[in-house]
C-alpha cells in the first residue's frame, strides 16, 4: 500500500499542473459517468428475465449461441475422417494426398488466424468478422460438396482451402464472445462448454457420415454418393451463421443497454506489440502447436489404424475413432469447473499432456482395447484444453486478446498444415507404429515446455498457476490498492484541497492489478501515466 501511496505522491512538480487539470476532467467525466450509468428503461419481453443483458439467464442464453457458432465447422472439419475409406477410393488417392485435405484447412490459417484476430480488433468489430468467417465457412463446404458431386479432387481441395479462410478463424471470434460475456470465475468452465459443444458436432460427424453416405442409392457412382453426403454437412454450417447472425444482434443489443461502448478503452493493438509478448505466453504458443498436432492428424488417419491392428470393422472403427471427441464433449464442462473450482491452471496443463503421451504409448506398444486407450485420450484432451486457453486472457490485456487468440492459432495451424502432411508420408512409408512413436516425440516436446513455463513463471510469483482462491485474494487486495484515494491532497491547480486522483478506466485497473502481481505488461504501458494520455493530458 505505501509503495503505491510513495508512486502517486512523488510525482515531480513539474507535473503536477497536470495532475491538477486531471482532477478537474475527474468532475466531469463523473458526471458524464452518472448520465451513462442511468439505466435504460426495459420494457414488454425485453425486461424478462430471458432477455435482460443484466439477468444471468440471458447471459447463458447468449452462451447457448457461442457454443453452437462452432457446431457446423466442427462438425464439417473431420468429414474426410469419417469418410476416409469412401473418399480415397471414388477420387482413387493414397494416404499422403488424402491428408492434403487437412493441410489445405491450416495453411492459410498460418497468417490468416493473426489477421483474424487483428480485424475483430480493428476493422470488423467482432459481430461483423463472426458473420464474415461464417459465411467463409459455407462457402467452404458447398463447394468442397460440389467437387465431389462433380468428381474433381482439386475442386474438393479448393473447398478445403475456402472453409479454412473461415473455420480457425470463427474459433478466434468465439473465444473474445467468450471473454466478453464471460469473465473471471466462470471463464474456464465456458470454455470447456464450448469444447463440449463443438465436440458433440465431430463426434456426431463420426457416427452418421458412413450411415448416411450407406443410406445412398447403390446405383449412383461412389463419388456422386459422397457429395450427397457431404451436402449434409453444409446444413449445419448455415445453421451456424444463423447463430452467429442472432448472436451479433444480441450483442450490439447489450452493448447500447450495458454501455460497453462507453466503457471502452479506445486503445489499439499495434503490430509491434508481438515483440512484447511474454515469455510465458510464446511457451503456450509451442504447448498448442506439440499437443495438437499429435491429437488431430492422428484422429484424421485413426480409422484405418484401428481396421488394421485391431481388426475392427468401419463401424466399430468408426466409433472408437470418435471417442475422443465423445468423451471431451461430456468432460469438458466438469473439467472445466473443476479447474475454475481450485485454479492450478499450470498443473492441469501439464497432467493433460501426460495423460496424451500415456494414451499412445498403449496404442503403440499394447493390444490392450483401444476404448480404454481413447477415452484416456478424451479426458486428458477435455483437462489440457479446460486449462490452456483461459492463461491466454491472464496474461494478455483484454484489447489485445483477439490478436492473442489469433497468433496462437495461428502458430497452431502452422504446425497442423505441416505435420498432416508428415503424417501421411510416415503412414505410407514407415506404418502405423512409427507415426505413434513421432507423435510420442510431439508429446515429449510439449511437456517440457509445460515444465519450463511452470518454472518460468514460478520465478515471476506463480501468478498463472494459483488457486483460485489465491486468485481471488489478490485481485480483492489489488482493487483496494489501486482505489484507495492519496492521503496528500494534489497541490498547484485549481482542483479544491484534499481532491482525489482515482483511475479512470476498468482498462486501467486492470493494468494496474496485473502489475502489482508482476504480470507483463506492454513496454509503451504505464500505470501511472497512461489514462492522463487517453484523455488528452499527456498529447
Amino acid at each position: 500500500m505505501a509503495s503505491f501511496n510513495d508512486n502517486e505522491a512523488g510525482t515531480d512538480d513539474e507535473n503536477r499542473p497536470l495532475l491538477s487539470e486531471r482532477v478537474e476532467a475527474n468532475k466531469e467525466d463523473e458526471n458524464s459517468e452518472d448520465m451513462n450509468n442511468e439505466d435504460i428503461e426495459l420494457t414488454g419481453c425485453g425486461a424478462t428475465a430471458a432477455c435482460n443483458p443484466h439477468r444471468t439467464l440471458h447471459r447463458f442464453l447468449v452462451l447457448i449461441l457461442i457454443c453452437f457458432l462452432s457446431f457446423g465447422s466442427y462438425f464439417c472439419y473431420d468429414n474426410p475422417s469419417a469418410l476416409q475409406n469412401q473418399i480415397k477410393d471414388a477420387m482413387e488417392v493414397d494416404t499422403s494426398k488424402f491428408m492434403l485435405l487437412y493441410s489445405l484447412y491450416s495453411w492459410p490459417n498460418v497468417l490468416l488466424c493473426f489477421f483474424g484476430g487483428f480485424l475483430l480488433d480493428r476493422v470488423f468489430g467482432i459481430r461483423l468478422g463472426t458473420v464474415i468467417f461464417s459465411i467463409f465457412i459455407v462457402l467452404g463446404q458447398c463447394i468442397f460438396a460440389l467437387g465431389a458431386s462433380l468428381n474433381s479432387y482439386n475442386i474438393m481441395l479448393a473447398g478445403r482451402f475456402v472453409f479454412g479462410l473461415g473455420g480457425e478463424n470463427l474459433a478466434v471470434a468465439q473465444n473474445t464472445y467468450a471473454v466478453v460475456w464471460f469473465k473471471e470465475k466462470e471463464l474456464n468452465m465456458v470454455f470447456g462448454l464450448q469444447l463440449s459443444f463443438s465436440r458433440v458436432g465431430s463426434t456426431l460427424n463420426m457416427n452418421i457420415m458412413k450411415p448416411i453416405y450407406d443410406l445412398t442409392n447403390d446405383a449412383l457412382p461412389s463419388y456422386q454418393r459422397l457429395g450427397i453426403a457431404l451436402w449434409v454437412g453444409a446444413g449445419f454450417t448455415i445453421f451456424s451463421l444463423l447463430c452467429g447472425v442472432y448472436l451479433g444482434y444480441l450483442d450490439g443489443r447489450a452493448a447500447k443497454i450495458l454501455k460497453r461502448e462507453a466503457g471502452a478503452t479506445g486503445e489499439k493493438i499495434q503490430l509491434r506489440d508481438i515483440k512484447d509478448f511474454p515469455l510465458t505466453l510464446w511457451l503456450m504458443f509451442f504447448i498448442c502447436v506439440a499437443y495438437y498436432v499429435a491429437v488431430f492428424p492422428f484422429i484424421g488417419l485413426g480409422i484405418i489404424f484401428f481396421e488394421d491392428k485391431f481388426g475392427f470393422s468401419p463401424a466399430e472403427a468408426n466409433a472408437v475413432n470418435s471417442l475422443v471427441y465423445f468423451i471431451s464433449a461430456g468432460a469438458s464442462p466438469l473439467f472445466g469447473f473443476l479447474v475454475d473450482r481450485f485454479g492450478r491452471n499450470v498443473y492441469w496443463l501439464i497432467l493433460g499432456v501426460i495423460l496424451t503421451l500415456a494414451s499412445h504409448g498403449l496404442l503403440a506398444f499394447t493390444f490392450l482395447n483401444p476404448f480404454v486407450s481413447m477415452s484416456l485420450m478424451g479426458c486428458a484432451y477435455s483437462i489440457l484444453a479446460c486449462a490452456l486457453w483461459p492463461i491466454v486472457a491472464f496474461i494478455m490485456p483484454e484489447h489485445q486478446l483477439g490478436t492473442a487468440y489469433g497468433f496462437m492459432q495461428s502458430i497452431q495451424n502452422l504446425g497442423l498444415a505441416v505435420v498432416s502432411q508428415v503424417a501421411g508420408l510416415i503412414a505410407d512409408k514407415y506404418g502405423y507404429l512409427m507415426l505413434e512413436v513421432f507423435f510420442m516425440a510431439c508429446l515429449c516436446v510439449a511437456l517440457i515446455c509445460g515444465v519450463l513455463l511452470y518454472l518460468v513463471d514460478a520465478s515471476r510469483g506463480g501468478f498463472l498457476n494459483l488457486s483460485t482462491r489465491q486468485r481471488e485474494k489478490l485481485k480483492k487486495e489489488g482493487e483496494i490498492q489501486v482505489q484507495k484515494p492519496l492521503s496528500t491532497p494534489v497541490k498547484g491547480g485549481a482542483g479544491p484541497s484534499g481532491a482525489y486522483i482515482r483511475p479512470q478506466s476498468p482498462f486501467h485497473l486492470r493494468n494496474r492489478y496485473l502489475s502489482r502481481l508482476g504480470a507483463k505488461l506492454p513496454d509503451t504501458y504505464n500505470v501511472n501515466t497512461k489514462a492522463l494520455a487517453r484523455h488528452g493530458v499527456l498529447q
